[in-house]
């Protein structure tokens, strides 16, 4: 709840000083200053004393829970558009049948829509920065851009073996890595993005890793989320995806594999030896019945960053990591059998610290000069009461539906549940969708 006394400052989107006080984090109370940069300025127990009279605009927490920005590290983000359009279907048909049909359709206008409105769910449900791979990438640059919060973007690359899509492939890449740096703003980074080693030749592997090496940009690729893949990899290749990845130089630090359903424990180890950032989509491999979870006790142990990713509203159908982490926690324990598995605290991690150290947008922490990416979740609310263990509240208990202020970069997105816009960009996404719909069935 804002204080009544600051209700006309102009706050959102601004670049102002804002205290917040009587929040909790990390079991403690505390208020949280930050100046007109883009950094908590301070953070401790009854600060206010000291900032209050620096403050341009005050928020009361009401003891709300204080928690970094979460980060989504694998979304199609202007997917959003498709979102219950195919459900309840075998993988390949549902891509086959329904998805890339409806996607040859697909415009720039079309992708800034389905952009603007996965940003609105995302900072609704306490999202602060995002890994997005699609198509018009300019445009979804542009979406998020506006909508205030953070992004890694890429161009889907897909060669299908093919040289003269290859050059293309290369082309679309280099432009939105120059248009992305031509923005100049520091929430918007580009990566490279081939789709995965099933889509994607040898050649065109090689050329995303070095590309990615040149630029000093990260590489966000798909990996093994199907046993057929897998199986299709060995065949075609004489080695599983992991290994096909590290002989094209794909396996990095920077590099971000979605899904990993199917790897073995060699490739856990590799990955892990390579620093690789493996983001787990539970919800989304789930629905599809990719028949196994991501082997995240092994990952983890090998060093490997595991992280968290909701993919595409086509195929999850929401942003919500608060229900994503929720459903990694759950999915670990049954499908390894072991209710230890993924404690509440590591999957809160895994949304927060290891999704901001895979797409290099600081630390996920809430401390003294890391970046003012922060969300205030309210203990006034079902979900939260009793409030016995707050890390056991907020992955199993709670949806993004508790989260009250979304700020991002120092900037306040969403106050009291309140977005500027938000009936605007409902309005041209559902038009948006309806367009792409009707063209597709009178092609």
């Amino acid at each position: 709840m804002t204080e009544e006394k600051h209700q006309t400052v102009d706050i959102f989107g601004k670049k102002k000083s804002v205290l917040i006080t009587n929040v909790v984090a990390d079991a403690k109370p505390v208020d949280i200053f930050i100046d007109a940069s883009e950094t908590i300025t301070d953070i401790g127990h009854d600060i206010r004393k000291r900032h209050r009279g620096e403050a341009e605009f005050i928020i009361d927490g009401d003891g709300a829970l204080a928690l970094p920005g979460l980060a989504n590290t694998h979304t199609h983000a202007a997917m959003s558009l498709l979102r219950g359009y195919a459900d309840d279907m075998v993988l390949q048909d549902w891509l086959s049948q329904k998805i890339w049909p409806l996607e040859a359709h697909l415009t720039a206008d079309d992708v800034y829509w389905g952009t603007k409105l996965a940003c609105l769910e995302m900072i609704r449900t306490g999202t602060t920065a995002f890994n997005d791979m699609y198509f018009f990438m300019e445009s979804a640059a542009k979406a998020v851009d506006e909508s205030g919060i953070r992004a890694l973007l890429c161009y889907g690359f897909i060669d299908l073996g093919d040289a003269a899509k290859r050059e293309h492939e290369c082309k679309a890449t280099e432009d939105l890595v120059a248009h992305i740096k031509k923005l100049k703003n520091p929430r918007i980074r580009a990566a490279a993005g081939p789709h995965a080693p099933y889509t994607v030749s040898p050649e065109g592997l090689k050329w995303c890793a070095e590309f990615a090496k040149s630029e000093d940009i990260p590489l966000h690729i798909h990996l093994s989320e199907t046993e057929k893949e897998v199986n299709d990899c060995v065949a075609q290749h004489g080695k599983r995806p992991a290994a096909l990845l590290d002989a094209c130089g794909v396996l990095t630090p920077k590099t971000i594999a979605a899904h990993g359903c199917w790897l073995d424990d060699g490739e856990c180890a590799l990955l892990g030896k390579r620093g690789v950032s493996v983001s787990h989509n539970p919800a989304s491999n789930m629905k599809l019945a990719t028949h196994r979870a991501l082997p995240y006790q092994t990952l983890a142990a090998a060093g490997a960053n595991v992280c968290l990713g909701t993919d595409g509203c086509a195929s999850n159908n929401n942003l919500d990591m608060f229900e994503e982490m929720k459903i990694a926690a759950l999915l670990q324990k049954f499908f390894w059998n072991d209710p230890t598995v993924l404690p509440a605290p590591a999957a809160l991690a895994m949304a927060t610290a290891n999704g901001a150290k895979a797409l290099g947008f600081g630390t996920g922490t809430l401390a003294a000069g890391a970046p003012a990416d922060l969300i205030l979740v309210s203990a006034r609310t079902a979900c939260n009461t009793p409030l016995h263990n707050a890390a056991s509240n907020l992955v199993y208990a709670c949806s993004g539906a508790a989260v009250e202020t979304t700020i991002c970069a120092g900037r306040v997105l969403m106050l009291d549940r309140e977005i500027p816009g938000e009936h605007a960009v409902l309005a041209g996404a559902a038009d948006a969708a309806k367009d792409l719909v009707k063209r597709a069935q009178d092609a």
